[in-house]
């Protein structure tokens, strides 16, 4: 079974939802409805990669998703502290560049 771990910190004006652990089609749920929640709950939704240890192609999706919806809202999500196999399949597919906060260096 795979270990995932969302956990949502709300504030002001904003929530955090920290993950854990890896990220697949097995906990695409969970991971969605924590996204959701977090986008309805705060006007700015930061998720936390810190100690992501992988991440699929339905993680990334979700994350899109998420993006978008936070966007139809006139929302945002980014994504900060990926590291690893998760920063670079972010990389690889785009989708740092799109969750990356603004005043946060891009890549050269």
């Amino acid at each position: 079974m795979t270990q995932f771990e969302a956990r949502t910190a709300a504030g002001t004006g904003r929530a955090v939802v920290s993950l854990a652990g890896e990220c697949d089609l097995a906990v695409r749920d969970q991971f969605e409805a924590a996204l959701t929640a977090a986008v309805e709950a705060a006007p700015v939704v930061l998720v936390d990669a810190t100690e992501l240890r992988f991440l699929d192609s339905s993680g990334v999706h979700t994350l899109v998703m998420a993006h978008r919806a936070a966007q139809a809202r006139g929302r945002r999500l980014h994504l900060v502290n990926a590291t690893g196999v998760v920063a670079h399949v972010l990389a690889v597919t785009g989708v740092a560049d799109l969750l990356r906060p603004p005043g946060e260096p891009g890549r050269a």
